[in-house]
């Protein structure tokens, strides 16, 4: 069992409560998210993020098949950070901190992601061959998106 880190970080052209603006209302996650992982929220939204709120959706990262994904926002201190935790899903752990800092050219915002993958070595493997990729993919995909929204 490894733990695994993904640190994205980027400058948004924007004050730190825009930043919160878009980043703290919880269906712009699709807006960031690449089509080709067929994300869908299968729960009602409310309009920001709060602690304790819980999101249900599906993906489909292997071949279109869809897994099941839930996780719960454990802290929010608005418009600074949050962080969202897996409950069920394809991870055997995930914490993602969302980190947003204010500097001279805008605002800094920090993606944090700790998690480990299930089933020992063969998720090692799955690792290696597939999966720290894939996490590259969506979150290149991600920066490139938001480059083009806040430009």
């Amino acid at each position: 069992m490894k733990l695994h880190t993904l640190i994205r970080k980027q400058t948004l052209t924007v004050g730190i409560n825009r930043a919160w603006e878009f980043f703290g209302d919880p269906a712009k996650l699709a807006e960031i998210t690449p089509p080709w992982l067929g994300f869908k929220v299968r729960t009602e939204l409310p309009p920001e993020t709060y602690a304790g709120m819980v999101v249900r959706y599906t993906i489909t990262p292997f071949g279109g098949i869809p897994v099941q994904w839930i996780t719960e926002i454990t802290h929010a201190e608005k418009p600074f950070f949050f962080v969202d935790e897996q409950r069920f899903g394809p991870y055997k752990f995930w914490h993602h901190q969302h980190i947003f800092r204010e500097t001279d050219s805008g605002t800094e915002m920090t993606d944090m992601v700790d998690y480990i993958l299930p089933f020992g070595f063969l998720g090692e493997l799955a690792h290696m061959l597939y999966v720290k990729r894939k996490l590259d993919e969506i979150f290149t995909y991600r920066k490139e998106t938001l480059d083009k929204i806040f430009s």
